[in-house]
């Protein structure tokens, strides 16, 4: 054991701050309720969006138009804040339309958050993989990522409606 501790002591140093450990224990009275907010959030927020034109291949795991979705239900009571969905262009300019027209979802290259926050691997994580290899992993240019947060779902939802509506209006 001492070498894992060694390595988590020399990047974190051998305690954390009084502060930092109240917040991270306040934070964890209520880890659970969050987790339930931000997965029922996704899956209403997924089932929307296989409705919107322009928007294809959204994929969340409570979906029944998931692959394997009865996997994921049965080993899974949640599916989950992340959905991926596709914008349904190759058009570099309606996919960056698309993304400065979120009026308050972030986009970002970082997930995981109380605030809802979107990504388009294939210009942020996967950038520097060759288009072959993006290929083969499903990563298209309108390929997003979002991670789901805490606000009303129908907040998020309209956000996501009127900038996918205003991109393809350009």
């Amino acid at each position: 054991m001492i070498d894992p501790i060694r390595f988590f002591c020399r990047h974190t140093g051998p305690s954390i701050s009084p502060f930092n450990a109240w917040v991270l224990s306040k934070s964890l009275e209520t880890l659970d309720l969050r987790v339930e907010k931000h997965c029922d959030n996704a899956l209403k927020i997924a089932k929307e969006l296989e409705k919107i034109e322009g928007i294809k291949n959204v994929k969340y795991p409570f979906l029944k138009s998931h692959p394997q979705y009865n996997l994921a239900k049965k080993q899974m009571f949640l599916g989950g804040s992340i959905i991926n969905f596709e914008i349904d262009s190759d058009d570099f300019n309606i996919i960056n339309e698309f993304t400065k027209n979120l009026e308050f979802i972030s986009n970002s290259s970082n997930l995981g958050d109380s605030r809802t926050i979107v990504t388009n691997p294939f210009t942020t994580t996967h950038s520097k993989l060759p288009i072959e290899d993006k290929v083969k992993l499903g990563i298209t240019p309108g390929l997003f990522r979002c991670s789901i947060g805490l606000e009303n779902a129908g907040d998020i939802l309209g956000d996501l409606k009127q900038a996918v509506k205003k991109a393809f209006l350009k």
